[in-house]
């Protein structure tokens, strides 16, 4: 069943880096090979969009999203693919463009791409950027990017790329308009930004009440009328994982979890987290959406009437979680999860 008939669901995945059968973590090269496999069956059991986040590190083995998208599209047929997020201040707008164009292309149509800062900073050193310009980077790209989405001749200047005069970027995309959508994570700037530059925004909500984005949509809102410009579409990113029930999908996912916060709040000089603490998120008013089909679809409807949604993607993959754990959360999200979803929404969703 096609969801995209009323509220869209998607996935996203990092490529997390699983264990294997021995419990010894896989190689990236065969986690990617897992991801084409669970992108493949999202396709067959009808998801709107399957999404791949950018990362150069050694937990997440996704470092080339739309190489590995295009290897999607060549097994898949009505799934749009994108990606979540493409780390647009350590790229150049123009290559980012072509990549995409071309995706586009060779998909028959179903390339989007998020465009985003990134919560990891890796790619500031490995690409030869200065992190102290970190929101200029940003600011100016996607401003350049704006403009090559309208694939008109371009004349663009700024500091943090070479400048273009009347410039054509190549492929254009074969009918219609590149879909880009502007990742935040929760800062009233960003919202501004994505409305002044006339893109949809989607939500990174990783933590706490996903009702405190409320005041960020209609922010969101506002500008866009303020700005001129038209309605655009609002979506939101959150991790989860469906089981058989809620005691089951907890367990699976919180060794995994665990050990990802703990590492990562290492790096960030964040305390271990909790099972407590895990707890509540997954709990009613958190941000993870983890739990049997009827829960996770409860907090997906919750949400998607709180804040106005027309697309939900769940980040289904959860650290060094196996692979087989992920296709039975991916199968379950798209034949128990999404029916639930729209008969919960009926009509109040178009």
């Amino acid at each position: 069943m096609d969801t995209r008939e009323g509220i869209e669901l998607g996935l996203d995945t990092f490529g997390d880096v699983t264990l294997g059968p021995d419990s010894r973590p896989l190689s990236q090269a065969q986690v990617l090979r897992h991801v084409v496999e669970e992108a493949v069956l999202a396709d067959r059991l009808g998801l709107a969009f399957f999404g791949v986040g950018e990362h150069h590190r050694p937990d997440f083995a996704v470092s080339a999203p739309e190489v590995l998208l295009a290897a999607i599209a060549g097994r898949t047929e009505r799934i749009h693919l994108g990606s979540a997020v493409t780390v647009l201040s350590t790229d150049d707008p123009v290559r980012v463009f072509q990549r995409f164009s071309t995706l586009n292309a060779v998909s028959n149509g179903r390339a989007e791409v998020i465009l985003g800062r990134g919560s990891f900073t890796e790619s500031f050193p490995l690409f030869g950027y200065d992190l102290s310009r970190y929101d200029l980077l940003f600011e100016e790209k996607l401003e350049l990017f704006s403009e090559l989405l309208a694939q008109e001749p371009v004349t663009w200047e700024g500091r943090t790329r070479a400048s273009l005069t009347n410039q054509r970027v190549y492929p254009p995309v074969e009918s219609g308009r590149l879909r880009a959508w502007v990742g935040v994570g929760g800062s009233p700037e960003s919202v501004i930004r994505a409305a002044r530059h006339d893109l949809p925004l989607m939500l990174a909500i990783i933590g706490g009440s996903p009702m405190r984005f409320k005041p960020y949509v209609d922010l969101y809102h506002r500008a866009l009328g303020q700005f001129g410009h038209s309605a655009h579409p609002v979506g939101a990113h959150s991790p989860g994982h469906v089981a058989a029930t809620d005691e089951q999908a907890r367990e699976d996912v919180w060794p995994h979890y665990q050990a990802m916060m703990t590492r990562i709040g290492a790096e960030r000089g964040w305390p271990p987290v909790t099972r407590a603490q895990f707890e509540r998120e997954a709990g009613p008013d958190g941000a993870l959406y983890v739990g049997s089909p009827e829960t996770v679809a409860a907090k997906i409807v919750a949400t998607v009437k709180a804040l106005g949604l027309s697309r939900f993607d769940m980040k289904y993959s959860n650290g060094t979680l196996p692979h087989d754990r992920l296709m039975t959360s991916i199968e379950l999200y798209a034949t128990r999860v999404a029916p639930l979803v729209r008969d919960a929404l009926g009509a109040a969703v178009s």
